[in-house]
C-alpha cells in the first residue's frame, strides 16, 4: 500500500509539474524516477486520481488533476478550447447521454459533478461517452442551462430528445 501512494504522489508531481500528452509518455518519466509497472496499472492510477484530459491553445490533450481549475475564465467567458472536447447530448426519460472527443469523458463529468446542480444526480464516464442521470422530474431545459456552465452554448444547439 505504501508503495502506491508513492506511485500516486509522483503521477501528481509530474503532471502537476509538466505537460504529459500520453500514458506512455507518463510510464517513461515514471520510469526515470525508478517506477517501473504496467500501462494497465497505470490506467487504473489515473482513473483512481481522476485525472482529466483538456485541450491546450493548439488542440493538443493534455492530463490535468481535478483539483486544478478545469476551464480557465478570461472576463467571465469560459474558455474556448474545452468546446471542442463535447460533441452531442441525447436525452432519454432522466439520462442523458453525452459524447466527447476521446479521452475527455471523465474530466467533462468531473466538471459536471463539481456544479453540484440539483437537477443532475450523478454522472458515469467512459473514454469518450458520460452517462448522465437526472433528478425526476427535472426539466431538459433546466438541466442544458446547468450545462452551459461547463459546455458554453450547449442551450443553443439542436439535439435528439426523446419524449418522456
Amino acid at each position: 500500500m505504501k508503495i502506491r501512494s508513492k506511485r500516486l504522489q509522483e503521477i501528481r508531481r509530474i503532471i502537476r509539474s509538466s505537460r504529459i500528452n500520453s500514458q506512455e509518455e507518463l510510464l517513461l518519466k515514471l520510469g526515470k524516477r525508478g517506477y517501473q509497472y504496467t500501462q494497465a496499472t497505470l490506467s487504473r492510477d489515473l482513473k483512481f486520481l481522476k485525472v482529466g484530459k483538456k485541450l491546450d491553445e493548439k488542440g493538443n490533450g493534455y492530463y490535468f488533476l481535478p483539483d486544478e481549475p478545469i476551464l480557465e475564465k478570461t472576463d467571465g467567458a469560459a474558455d474556448k478550447n474545452f468546446q471542442p472536447e463535447f460533441k452531442s447530448i441525447e436525452f432519454s426519460k432522466n439520462l442523458a447521454v453525452l459524447r466527447t472527443s476521446p479521452g475527455f469523458a471523465s474530466g467533462i463529468a468531473y466538471a459536471i459533478d463539481s456544479l453540484h446542480a440539483y437537477e443532475i444526480l450523478g454522472t458515469i464516464a467512459g473514454d469518450d461517452t458520460i452517462l448522465l442521470i437526472t433528478r425526476d422530474g427535472a426539466k431538459k431545459s433546466d438541466v442544458l442551462s446547468k450545462l452551459a456552465f461547463i459546455i458554453p452554448g450547449i442551450e443553443e444547439k439542436k439535439y435528439s430528445f426523446q419524449p418522456g
